[in-house]
């Protein structure tokens, strides 16, 4: 088994913490509406988005995926930090293990 690591790093005018409430914790709000080609909804399918919830993704007709979800492991918008762990989809990933973010 092989470990991989990916890291990005954007530069922006906007504010920290501006972005990590518009993408993680408004996400299921803003990313449909930002992106409906890909993405169809976000939803909570379990909690509220704190440590434990369940969010699912459902993407746009015609892609790879139908659907995807993640559990939310920790989140702390002090410290501008979520961690998730990717853990059902309609796909079968044969040489995925897990995903962790």
């Amino acid at each position: 088994m092989a470990v991989t690591y990916f890291t990005q790093e954007l530069t922006t005018s906007i504010a920290p913490s501006r972005m990590f409430k518009a993408l993680v914790l408004d996400s299921h709000n803003l990313i449909p509406k930002v992106a409906p080609q890909g993405i169809k909804s976000i939803e909570f399918v379990q909690g509220d988005g704190s440590a434990g919830s369940i969010k699912q993704t459902n993407f746009a007709d015609g892609g790879h995926l139908k659907w995807l979800k993640h559990r939310i492991d920790a989140v702390d918008a002090e410290k501008l930090v979520c961690k998730y762990t990717l853990i059902e989809t309609d796909t079968a990933f044969d040489e995925i293990e897990s995903v962790v973010s």
